[in-house]
């Protein structure tokens, strides 16, 4: 039985390489793509690869806890079997998770917009500006404890393929990192569309990162859009 200590050591190692290759990769995009983007930007981007490898060992802390808990114990609801579940569930499953994860971080992120809280941990998030490929986890510690439970404490409550959770958390590395950017990667057609009406790239929380009060959500407009709290889009 591997002890829950290098348990957490390994998911550390993986999320922080996961985040400077997928980073690392979108930077290297954005050199070719739109060169001299982040021209001059070198100490804020030395801070946000500081922050974010914090972040990695926040991360990596509750997700060593998981993956010990699945395969030490079968505590959780992660399961192996195609079978095990109908295949239509594979991708509602996936919906469940984004939108249980949207929903805690829109309200979270809400609340690290207040006065008190945005002083003690958010503003950290918010010194990149304009935001760049690397800033996708650049958070305080506190904000990364935030976001760092949510997906563990959901696959102890919903179940979940193993392969469609990698789906998951891929989704979430590539949202995270494309979103913070600082240009739109997605054709115009569909974040103009109506489908992407609905979902969040960089056009979208670019605005957020240049007004501050609007545009919360991390996947889906849907709570923007209910809340009133939706200013569109911006084209970085």
């Amino acid at each position: 039985m591997i002890p829950i200590a290098v348990s957490a050591a390994a998911m550390t190692a993986i999320v922080a390489v996961r985040y400077l290759l997928a980073s690392g990769g979108f930077a290297l995009a954005t050199r070719a793509v739109r060169p001299g983007l982040y021209r001059g930007l070198d100490r804020q981007i030395r801070g946000e690869i500081g922050w974010s490898l914090l972040s990695a060992a926040i991360y990596g802390i509750p997700a060593g806890v998981v993956a010990w808990g699945w395969q030490a114990r079968g505590w959780t609801r992660i399961y192996t079997g195609w079978h095990d579940w109908p295949l239509w569930y594979l991708p509602l499953s996936v919906l469940l998770y984004l939108l249980a994860h949207d929903t805690w971080f829109y309200w979270t992120h809400r609340l690290m917009h207040r006065p008190a809280w945005f002083r003690l941990a958010h503003a950290v998030h918010h010194a990149s500006r304009p935001p760049t490929a690397w800033a996708a986890m650049s958070f305080h510690p506190i904000e990364a404890v935030s976001g760092a439970v949510v997906i563990p404490a959901l696959v102890f409550l919903v179940p979940i393929h193993v392969a469609m959770l990698g789906l998951v958390l891929t989704i979430m590395t590539v949202m995270g990192v494309t979103n913070h950017m600082g240009w739109e990667m997605f054709p115009r057609a569909l974040v103009h569309s109506r489908a992407g009406g609905w979902l969040i790239t960089a056009s979208h929380h670019h605005r957020h990162h240049e007004h501050y009060q609007c545009n919360y959500g991390l996947y889906f407009r849907l709570w923007d859009r209910l809340c009133g709290t939706d200013r569109g889009l911006l084209a970085p």
